[in-house]
C-alpha cells in the first residue's frame, strides 16, 4: 500500500482533487499541478451531444474512489497507472450517461414521474446529508448549481440505472442446451476432490494418560455409540474439541485439509460409518462420516444454478456492450 505521504504527493502532482491550491507542509502552501488542467487547458474533457463534460465533472465522479485506489497502490508508479485507467473509464461513463438519457427521450412518452424524483431527493438528504437540508442547500452552492437542476441530475441518474438493468435483462435468458454446452466444454472447472461431510470426537491426552489409558477411554465412548447413542450428542458430552456445542460438525472437509494421519482413515468411511479409536500424541480421536462426496466431475444437476448465473451475468455484459457501442456510433462524441 503506498504511504500517505507519498500519497499526498502523487495526488498532489497528478490530478490536484483538493482544490486549486494544496498544502504541502504543515507551514507552506502553494499551487498544486493538475495533470487534467495540462490535458485539457480548456477545462472542457468531452462534448456528447449538446453536453460539455468538463474537468470538474471527472474529479467529482472520482474523489471518491481515490481511497481505494490509495489501498491497493504499492507504489506512485502503481497508483498514477490506475489512476489514469480510472480517469478514462469515468469520462467514458459520463459520456455514455448523456448518450443513454437521450436513447430514453427518443420515445416521447416516457417520463420520470416528479413523484419519484421527490422521493429519491428525500432519500439523498438523508442519506448523504445528515437529513439537514441546510447542508444539502451549501452542498448546491458549493458547486453552483440550482435545486432544478440537482433534480435534474437525480432524473438522469434513474434514467441511466434503468436503462441499463432493462439492457441488462436482455441477456438474462439461457437455454438449457447452452447450459449443457457450457458443461462440457468446462469439466475441468467442475472436478471436485474426494469430500465429507464430518463430526468429531476428540479426547486430548492428560498428564500420565498413556495411549492404551486413552484407547480404553475412547472404546467407551464408541461403545456407547454402537449401542444406540446419536453422535452428537455424545460429542457435546465428552468431546474436548471447540466444536462440542455443535455436536462435533466439523462441515464439509477435502482430503486436502486433513492432516495425512486423518484423511487415511477418514476416507475409508462410507456415508454413516464411524471409525475406531485414532490413538495421536495430542489425544484421541473418533470420527464419522455423515455424507460423502467422490472425486470425479460434479453432475451438471448440481452445478447447473452456477452454470445459469454465468451466462446470464456474461450475456448481460455483452448486451449492454452491444447497446452502448451502437449508441456510440450514432451519436456526436467529441474528446478533448
Amino acid at each position: 500500500m503506498i504511504s500517505p505521504r507519498r500519497f499526498r504527493s502523487a495526488i498532489f502532482a497528478s490530478l490536484g482533487l483538493i482544490g486549486a491550491c494544496v498544502a504541502t507542509h504543515a507551514q507552506q502552501a502553494g499551487p498544486a499541478t493538475d495533470n487534467l488542467n495540462l490535458r485539457y487547458a480548456n477545462g472542457i474533457v468531452a462534448i456528447a451531444e449538446d453536453k460539455v463534460i468538463t474537468v470538474d465533472d471527472v474529479r467529482r465522479e472520482i474523489g471518491p474512489l481515490i481511497g481505494e485506489i490509495q489501498h491497493q497502490s504499492r507504489s506512485e508508479q502503481e497508483f498514477n497507472e490506475k489512476l489514469e485507467a480510472l480517469q478514462e473509464d469515468v469520462i467514458q461513463n459520463l459520456i455514455d450517461r448523456v448518450l443513454i438519457v437521450k436513447e430514453f427521450y427518443k420515445d416521447e412518452k416516457r417520463r420520470v414521474p416528479a413523484s419519484y424524483i421527490d422521493n429519491q431527493l428525500a432519500e439523498t438528504i438523508i442519506t448523504q446529508f445528515d437529513g439537514d437540508r441546510s447542508k444539502y442547500l451549501a452542498y448546491l452552492r458549493s458547486r453552483g448549481i440550482s435545486q432544478k437542476e440537482y433534480r435534474r441530475e437525480l432524473e438522469e441518474d434513474m434514467i441511466y440505472n434503468y436503462m441499463r438493468q432493462q439492457q441488462s435483462k436482455s441477456g438474462s435468458t439461457i437455454s438449457p442446451v447452452r447450459i449443457e454446452e457450457y458443461y462440457n466444454e468446462n469439466k475441468e472447472r467442475f472436478i471436485q476432490e474426494d469430500s465429507v461431510h464430518l463430526r468429531l470426537i476428540q479426547i486430548n491426552r492428560g498428564p500420565g494418560d498413556t495411549d492404551e489409558s486413552l484407547r480404553t477411554k475412547a472404546t467407551g465412548i464408541l461403545a456407547e455409540i454402537n449401542a444406540g447413542a446419536d453422535f452428537a450428542d455424545v460429542a457435546r458430552k465428552y468431546s474436548s474439541d471447540s466444536r462440542k456445542s455443535k455436536g462435533g460438525d466439523m462441515g464439509w472437509l477435502r482430503r486436502s485439509d486433513l492432516r495425512k494421519e486423518f484423511s487415511d482413515v477418514i476416507f475409508n468411511l462410507k456415508k454413516g460409518e464411524r471409525s475406531e479409536p485414532l490413538i495421536m500424541p495430542e489425544g484421541a480421536f473418533l470420527f464419522q462420516v455423515d455424507e460423502r462426496k467422490y472425486a470425479g466431475a460434479l453432475p451438471i444437476d448440481e452445478v447447473r444454478p452456477d452454470i445459469e448465473r454465468a451466462l446470464v451475468q456474461q450475456g448481460s455484459r455483452k448486451a449492454t456492450e452491444r447497446w452502448l457501442e451502437k449508441l456510440r456510433r450514432n451519436s456526436y462524441v467529441k474528446h478533448f
